[in-house]
């Protein structure tokens, strides 16, 4: 299956759009996992065994991993997630970015070395960067277009035969990007305005919506502002919320109540949205 057939295929099965962020962050491990010498492994095994009847896709952060010299753990995991729970697709955030022979290799490292479904991209160097990504046609692309961080307006709203550049990114990545159908947007719930606008052009397109949670985003608001007619259509992320919802030994039970409760919330607005359309 590709990845957007597997993505169609968890929204509906689990009956959900939410996406739990593997950012593992040691110092906020509980106390029983601190020193042990596979605890990023451990910690995130945990959270996934937690929560994968709940979610439509994981979405680990590469840099999480690289930074305590555990890439084989990342590679663990992933394949923990497809060994155990094959339905639920894997998206790599990685936001990589580049030309060239260099681009090649990281469409390799991602699709060939760590086996992720899909893979978060920077789009801002042009269609020939994208290239090795889009070519893989099973294969998920989701471009960086309206980020969740405050400093996102610094150049994302400038403004460019009068759209803001983000508007720009979203009508080529909908067009001139998409001739396999597997691209999708990274779009911030912090810019719920600007959510409804993307939505507004790039059709049924699925988007990756980060900032749910610690970030201030509003899970219900994001699914009135950005799904599609049918309620469907988006990649909810939350991280921290889950992640870190407790520093005991019941980690991955509480990690799975906030996950409950944010599908719950999602759930909830998807119905508002079917009963008006």
């Amino acid at each position: 299956m590709t990845f957007m057939q597997q993505l169609a295929a968890a929204w509906q099965r689990n009956d959900s759009m939410l996406c739990v962020g593997l950012d593992p962050e040691p110092a906020r491990f509980p106390a029983a996992l601190r020193g042990r010498p596979d605890a990023l492994f451990d910690f995130c095994r945990d959270i996934v065994d937690a929560t994968a009847d709940l979610v439509c896709c994981f979405k680990p952060q590469i840099a999480h991993f690289a930074a305590h010299r555990a890439e084989d753990a990342l590679e663990r995991l992933i394949g923990h997630i497809h060994a155990r729970y094959p339905g639920v697709p894997v998206v790599l955030d990685a936001k990589r970015g580049d030309i060239g022979t260099t681009a090649d290799y990281y469409a390799r490292e991602v699709f060939d070395r760590y086996q992720a479904d899909a893979v978060t991209l920077n789009p801002y160097l042009g269609g020939d960067a994208l290239a090795p990504f889009l070519q893989r046609a099973d294969k998920g692309a989701i471009l960086l277009c309206r980020t969740s961080n405050a400093g996102a307006r610094d150049l994302q709203d400038l403004l460019v035969d009068g759209k803001p550049l983000y508007q720009h990114v979203a009508l080529r990545a909908a067009h001139e990007w998409n001739a396999s159908g597997n691209c999708a947007l990274v779009v911030g719930a912090t810019y719920p305005r600007d959510l409804a606008q993307v939505r507004a052009l790039v059709g049924d397109m699925p988007l990756l919506v980060p900032g749910v949670g610690a970030q201030g985003g509003d899970a219900a608001e994001v699914v009135l502002r950005g799904s599609t007619s049918s309620g469907t259509g988006l990649i909810v992320s939350a991280s921290r919320a889950v992640l870190y919802a407790s520093n005991a030994d019941d980690y991955a039970a509480a990690a799975r109540a906030a996950a409950q409760q944010l599908r719950t919330s999602l759930r909830a607005a998807k119905s508002r949205v079917n009963a008006a359309s």
